[in-house]
């Protein structure tokens, strides 16, 4: 490896050097704080980040593929890990900050729903039928990681997660299905409410801009991987071999990865952006579309996205069809001999948020007024986007049974 090349971003790393230092660390609101804290401003949010909620449902939400018999494919959480160790291997030979990294990194999908990006497109659809707004897991996210998520203090309220600017910005901005070379962040510091769809801005960060391309690095690599495992690629494993330029006994998640990350290493720099070689970035869009052609696209997957739809359109609809302005809680509350789990947890996950809500061991942002009906929709919508594969079906069942 090029040693001259170690440590080439060390001017540009987010720390106290960095002009933009002082709006990365921001927070929307002060953050409690204990005299004995050892850590660091993006420490703490990612210590704030894996003890939430939403990250350990993670480890039960399909990545691509749903439900696998076999303990070894890849789940979303597994998948997030991979991306923090990407982005920490790709960050510490640059020069940039590790822990910004890793913070984005473990943050960056916990708003993608059950059951994949076929979950998010069904309650995309939802959304604008409903809403009349659209639902993209890079935003809902940062809604989850600004409203949703809540940690209890020192003194035992339930708060907000309250975040770094930097780290928000990175969740909201890591969108990989980029096509483009030399990635660069951008300038302006930007109320991240401004994005309307993914990829609509650059991350504000040289970090971010790592987690971004860490991200499509990760998921191209094992999803090969878990299919050739599952042994959906058999018929075209001729086709991959070729390529890859790789022989069968080569072509792991580690191979495809690595040459990758050194590819990038050794060609990025802050004049010519994040970038790979013309080689390898073709190769890249390569595997991509080999990918989408026979895996994402696959007949065999096809074949769970009714029931996924029939799945989560009948929560909501059970869900919404209870709403009658201040009559709703009651409404609800009559569902609850027939539903007890799905109408019992609603519920109480609702008076966390809710304007009215009388629970006394709360400071967070209250977000929901039961007068309003698209207030209602919109937490069922959030309600859901955070269940995890099994939770959702298991409502299901609960809703079909007698």
């Amino acid at each position: 490896m090029r040693l001259n090349m170690r440590n080439i971003f060390k001017d540009v790393c987010m720390n106290e050097k960095n002009n933009k230092w002082s709006t990365a660390i921001s927070r929307q609101a002060l953050l409690y704080s204990s005299n004995n804290d050892l850590r660091s401003e993006f420490e703490r949010d990612f210590t704030r980040i894996i003890h939430s909620n939403a990250y350990r449902r993670l480890k039960h939400k399909t990545q691509v593929f749903y439900s696998p018999q076999d303990d070894h494919i890849c789940t979303r959480i597994e998948h997030v890990n991979h991306v923090q160790s990407i982005s920490y291997t790709i960050a510490h030979y640059l020069g940039l900050n590790e822990e910004l990294t890793k913070a984005i990194a473990v943050g960056h999908d916990l708003g993608h729903s059950p059951f994949g990006h076929k979950g998010e497109k069904i309650l995309d659809e939802i959304c604008k039928k409903d809403l009349n707004k659209s639902f993209w897991h890079e935003k809902n996210g940062l809604y989850f990681v600004d409203n949703i998520e809540l940690l209890e203090d020192y003194e035992g309220f339930k708060q907000n997660l309250n975040l770094t600017y930097a780290v928000r910005d990175g969740i909201i901005s890591h969108c990989g299905e980029i096509d483009e070379n030399s990635l660069f962040p951008r300038n302006e510091y930007i109320d991240l409410s401004e994005y309307k769809y993914p990829n609509q801005f650059a991350p504000y960060t040289w970090e971010a801009c790592v987690v971004k391309i860490s991200d499509k690095i990760s998921y191209i690599g094992r999803d090969i991987e878990d299919a050739v495992s599952l042994g959906i690629l058999d018929e075209h494993l001729d086709k991959l071999y070729e390529l890859l330029g790789y022989t069968s006994e080569t072509i792991n998640n580690t191979v495809i990865m690595n040459n990758l990350i050194y590819d990038l290493c050794i060609n990025s720099s802050p004049d010519k952006g994040l970038c790979f070689s013309e080689n390898a970035l073709n190769l890249m869009n390569k595997i991509k579309k080999f990918n989408y052609e026979y895996i994402y696209l696959s007949k065999l997957l096809k074949a769970s996205d009714n029931f996924f739809s029939i799945v989560l359109n009948q929560i909501y609809s059970t869900l919404k069809d209870a709403y009658d302005g201040n009559n709703t809680l009651e409404n609800l509350k009559t569902l609850e001999k027939y539903y007890p789990h799905l109408i019992k947890r609603f519920i109480d996950w609702f008076n966390n948020f809710s304007k009215a809500s009388t629970k006394n061991n709360l400071k967070n942002k209250k977000l929901f007024d039961i007068n309003i009906a698209n207030d209602y929709y919109l937490s069922i919508i959030m309600y859901i986007s955070g269940m995890t594969d099994k939770f959702a079906i298991d409502m299901y069942n609960e809703i079909i049974g007698f």
